[in-house]
Order: structure tokens, then C-alpha cells, then sequence
């Protein structure tokens, strides 16, 4: 490799929203924020947090688009057994 061309890799903290925090190794020299981690993230927990909102969407489409009935056809025994009558 070439000297002095590339950025110091040192040590810095990583803060979530949550709280959670932890040390690793980066190219940027201040500390980060991020939103979201390995311990509030659904993939890496395994619960759902969100349902909340989820749920609120999923009632909004119903009400908007929400099934129709659809008109009564007659069956088909009933339109078989009219016609041997």
C-alpha cells in the first residue's frame, strides 16, 4: 500500500436511538447516530414493534378499498333442477 493516502481507521462509539451503544473501528473521526441497531431491529429481535402502525395502514386500505359482496348468481343445482321441472 501506498503511505499517506488513506484516512485514519480509528475507534469510534456508535449510539443508537434506543440506547444501546458500542465501540468499533471507522474511517470518520466523530462519533455516529444511527436509528436503528442489531438490538431494536425486528430482524435481529424477533418481535414485532411496529404492529402498532401496521395495523392502523391495514384498516385504512379496508375502509378505502375494503371487499365488496359480490352480487348472488344463482347456483348451478338450482338453475339444473329448474330446468328438469
Amino acid at each position: 500500500m501506498k503511505k499517506d493516502i488513506h484516512p485514519p481507521y480509528t475507534e469510534v462509539l456508535v449510539t443508537c436511538s434506543c440506547g444501546n451503544s458500542f465501540k468499533t473501528r471507522s474511517t470518520t473521526t466523530k462519533d455516529l447516530k444511527i436509528e436503528i441497531c442489531s438490538a431494536c431491529h425486528d430482524f435481529y429481535t424477533g418481535e414485532k414493534k411496529s404492529s402498532k402502525n401496521t395495523e392502523g395502514r391495514i384498516s385504512r386500505f379496508n375502509d378505502r378499498y375494503g371487499k365488496t359482496s359480490k352480487p348472488d348468481a344463482p347456483s348451478t343445482t338450482d338453475a339444473a333442477s329448474s330446468d328438469t321441472a
